[in-house]
């Protein structure tokens, strides 16, 4: 169970459940053989919902309840929907349980299941064949091995659901349920049946032909191609990889997204029975695909060219040319990140592994950089300095990156080339955004502290003119510093304490250090040894006039808690007294790094506390009262358990925050003017926003009465404030209508 109150809160109903089961089976058992339809149906429904709610509940009990299911299938008084009733609930038991559970019940439950996939009413055909479909993963699971003898029932499970494959005068969902329980049971029995393989497989082949039946039969195509068992489909491969290829370019998502991840399964597991006409076939098609109108499709067009480098390598020269010139201009797109961009990574890491003419690290390199240094387009944006968008930078540089951690031999040439690039005065912003960039994505896997002129040349680019320079320098020392921690962090923990100046751009360093380290368990015991340095470093900082910098300093120890929650958590709450505000809201806002919507092993501490830094909610500070506010928004978003049962005593203080004062309204003459300013607005928006929040994750503790007279104050607010009320009117009419 999480810890999460949630959870918590359900265990008792749930636990109070689990000891009823006994007794509802004892009362069960005997009403499923009663001759009443209603009363077995309302048994089965019962059944059902008790295994959704609580998985594996029914393991002890399976043979107090097989015989009622063998009597309800098998009775000729049984309705149709009585039947339907049945096949349902066995195919929720066998979805719910695990395998071994019912092995010593397969010859009592195998016979009623087979003659339902012969009924004459297709609805019952359908669900026999979901059923059977369920079943066959029970009888043998591929993923972990059993001792069970499941090969006496492979023939008759065949057999049935052969029949209905073959039928062509039949429901269209009995058609395609009948597809995949075939698929799935030559995925897990084929092996037993090599000889009926070769009447079964020219079936799939002509489903595959039929627009109708199409889509069901390439996922069944994937699951037979996946199975470990290797199956022998050499025989359809000719005929069928040049239909697969041609459904590449058909005008439905659905089939061109299950087709990419049939044939890179095909490339994968069947790469030498597939000749070099075949991968032309499907390479054809690819262009079209790699776009950044749909990067899903060109996620998985990249993951089967890789594939195909992996597996053919004789077929990637013919990818210079319109595949080639397709991903250099997804590169660029400003959209590229996530499984789309990482795909990418790998194909280009891929081909250069293969030593290819025309495709090698220094060709795949120069194609890369080619828009940085030798632009032939105007920039993207009116006004600005760059040639290509700020998001291809880093995409560029990842790529770079990712070509340098397979070639290690390479790096140190180009680093020294990067380095040069930014001391050349005649160098535009362009490339020393795109060296830096790079150097830190280089840096974050190979220790690049023999480049003795890294540390100066980067940090000199502190001073660009040009803010993105700055920022892309604060990057790259910070993953620079990654690669090699014990030279380059106290290097920079140095910088921060002597340059007041660059303590910003320093500070997203020791973040972009913090976040890269505490993602990985080895990246945390790398930065153990250091965090005690760090936290006290950071506390130094606390009283830093400039909000941005104090943000930077709460993200840094909201992570590094973390990393040490129990001993971290003690020392924010010890600075909830401290006579500076600026040090309280440092704190308070830390906090709010702590929290996510994932269960983490700081939640059951920071649940015990977190009350500590709500009761700032007080604070005769202003600003430390708002950033109390947006912390306590993102409790109630990412993990209401933290805050529910506080919000008896948190909820007056968050309404009185949405009152308007006349002591924080001033008038400002500018010049013939007087201008009106509001201190009090931002934390007023701060409590509705908390309030809209408060809709979403805790309605239940909520008076709504209470709730709408502070939400008609909003309406005589500010126009900011109003709309924030329209919307929370809005949300209200649909939960309280």
């Amino acid at each position: 169970m999480s810890s999460s109150s949630e959870d918590m809160e359900d265990a008792g109903p749930l636990n109070m459940l689990e000891v009823q089961i006994p007794d509802i089976i004892k009362a069960i058992h005997k009403q499923l053989k009663e001759k009443s339809i209603k009363t077995r149906q309302g048994c089965f429904s019962l059944l059902t919902e008790l295994v959704q709610v609580l998985p594996g509940a029914l393991t002890n009990h399976l043979s107090s309840l097989v015989s009622g299911i063998q009597y309800s299938l098998s009775d000729k008084n049984s309705s149709s929907n009585m039947k339907i009733d049945t096949l349902s609930f066995v195919n929720c038991i066998l979805t719910h349980h695990p395998p071994t559970v019912f092995h010593s019940h397969i010859n009592v439950l195998v016979p009623p299941i087979v003659h339902a996939v012969g009924d004459p009413f297709y609805k019952i055909t359908s669900e026999a064949l979901l059923v059977t479909q369920q079943l066959v993963k029970v009888l043998r699971p591929l993923d972990s091995p059993v001792q069970f003898d499941y090969k006496p029932y492979v023939g008759d499970l065949y057999q049935c659901t052969l029949k209905r494959l073959k039928a062509s005068d039949i429901d269209q969902e009995v058609k395609e349920r009948a597809i995949s329980c075939m698929g799935q049971i030559i995925s897990n029995l084929g092996d037993c049946l090599n000889n009926e393989l070769k009447e079964c497989l020219p079936i799939f082949l002509e489903r595959l032909k039929n627009e109708i039946t199409r889509l069901t039969s390439v996922k069944a195509h994937t699951m037979i191609a996946s199975s470990p068992l290797k199956i022998d489909i050499r025989p359809i491969l000719d005929e069928g990889v040049p239909i697969l290829a041609s459904f590449l370019r058909k005008n439905q998502r659905a089939l061109k997204l299950s087709t990419l991840i049939c044939l890179d399964v095909l490339v994968k597991n069947y790469g030498q029975a597939l000749t070099s006409s075949m991968i032309n076939d499907m390479m054809k098609e690819m262009p079209a695909l790699i776009n950044e109108n749909d990067l899903h499709v060109s996620q998985l067009t990249l993951q089967l060219l890789t594939s195909i480098a992996r597996v053919h390598k004789s077929s990637i020269p013919n990818i210079q040319g319109e595949i080639l010139s397709q991903i250099l201009i997804l590169i660029q797109s400003p959209l590229l990140q996530g499984g789309a961009l990482n795909a990418l990574l790998e194909f280009f890491q891929a081909v250069v592994q293969l030593g290819l003419p025309k495709l090698g690290f220094k060709d795949i390199l120069q194609m890369l950089i080619l828009p940085i240094y030798n632009p032939a387009s105007k920039p993207p944006h009116a006004g600005s300095s760059f040639t290509i968008h700020k998001q291809a930078f880093h995409s560029i540089a990842k790529s770079v990156a990712a070509l340098t951690r397979i070639n290690p031999e390479k790096a140190p040439n180009v680093v020294n080339q990067f380095v040069s690039d930014i001391k050349n005065s005649k160098s535009t912003d362009s490339i020393v955004l795109f060296s830096l960039l790079a150097l830190g994505e280089i840096g974050k896997h190979i220790d690049l502290s023999g480049q003795g002129e890294i540390q100066t040349v980067i940090l000199e680019s502190f001073s660009s003119p040009n803010e993105e320079v700055k920022s892309a320098a604060s990057y790259a020392l910070g993953n620079v510093s990654v690669g090699n921690m014990p030279k380059f962090l106290p290097f920079v923990l140095q910088e921060i304490e002597n340059q007041p100046k660059r303590q910003y751009l320093l500070l997203h360093s020791l973040k972009e250090i913090i976040s890269c380290e505490s993602s990985s368990k080895t990246g945390v015991e790398n930065l153990k040894p250091f965090v005690q340095t760090i936290w006290s470093m950071l506390f130094s900082h606390c009283e830093c006039p400039e909000e941005g910098t104090r943000n930077v300093v709460s993200e840094c120890l909201g992570k590094l808690t973390l990393i040490d929650p129990e001993n971290q958590l003690r020392s924010l709450q010890s600075h909830l007294t401290s006579e500076s505000a600026l040090t309280r809201s440092t704190v308070v806002t830390a906090i709010k790094f702590t929290i996510s919507d994932q269960p983490q092993p700081i939640d059951a501490l920071l649940k015990g506390c977190i009350g500590d830094f709500l009761r700032t909610l007080q604070d005769p500070d202003l600003n430390v009262r708002r950033v109390a506010l947006v912390t306590f928004n993102s409790a109630a978003h990412n993990k209401p358990s933290l805050i529910r049962d506080l919000l008896e005593s948190v909820l007056p203080h968050l309404y009185n925050e949405t009152k308007m004062r006349k002591e924080l309204i001033r008038e400002v003459e500018m010049g013939p003017f007087k201008h009106t300013l509001d201190d009090g607005l931002d934390i007023r928006k701060a409590a509705f926003e908390c309030m809209y929040t408060l809709l979403d994750s805790c309605l239940d503790r909520l008076d709504i009465f209470e709730f709408l007279n502070h939400v008609e104050d909003g309406l005589k607010d500010h126009y900011d404030i109003k709309m924030l009320t329209y919307l929370m009117l809005v949300r209200l009419s649909h939960l309280c209508p």
